[in-house]
């Protein structure tokens, strides 16, 4: 009786230790939860708020506080009809710096006359800029585009003046192709 006890309790103990264990003998991690400092450290959203301030100086001159801009969701640049969470979180973070720097911007998400695409974003098709802008009195409108590589992301924002389709400002930036970037890009 006392050696089935022993087998068992020896049974279980090894069990135990081959649950913790995966193929190859290679223990069984799960990543890291984030904690509220690693979100804080991020650098995502200050690359999207420097390339946002990057547009407005070197708009100079040429763009007005007082007058409203536009921004519309980023496009993957292999297909411009098509974004992600990443093109849509952009574009947010660039309209929250330039509103931060006094500039008037209008909320694309409640208006009318804009391309909606389900789960993809606010998209400004070249031909309808004009009208666009000429609905809402923008002095200019954000656009942008990313390609995405294996190890980054790069990002050009372009303001653009509608009444003539000439580029006032532009920028390009790169962000690391992290895990919170492939997330948001859809690629798990």
């Amino acid at each position: 009786m006392m050696k089935k006890l022993a087998l068992i309790i020896t049974s279980a103990v090894a069990l135990s230790a081959c649950s913790s264990m995966g193929f190859n003998n290679a223990p069984v991690t799960s990543a890291p939860v984030p904690t509220w400092k690693d979100a804080e450290a991020n650098e995502f959203i200050p690359a999207n708020q420097r390339a946002a301030t990057a547009l407005i100086r070197n708009a100079g001159l040429n763009l007005d506080p007082s007058r409203p801009l536009i921004v519309a969701t980023l496009a993957n640049i292999n297909t411009l009809e098509e974004s992600s969470p990443f093109g849509r979180i952009v574009a947010e973070h660039v309209s929250g710096q330039f509103t931060r720097n006094g500039y008037k911007m209008i909320e694309m998400k409640f208006r009318e006359k804009v391309f909606m695409k389900q789960n993809v974003g606010e998209f400004l098709l070249t031909r309808e800029i004009k009208d666009v802008a000429q609905n809402h009195s923008a002095q200019a409108v954000i656009v942008g585009t990313y390609a995405e590589s294996d190890k980054l992301v790069f990002v050009n924002l372009k303001l653009i003046r509608p009444i003539d389709n000439v580029v006032i400002s532009t920028v390009d930036y790169a962000v690391p192709m992290d895990k919170t970037i492939k997330a948001l890009l859809g690629r798990r």
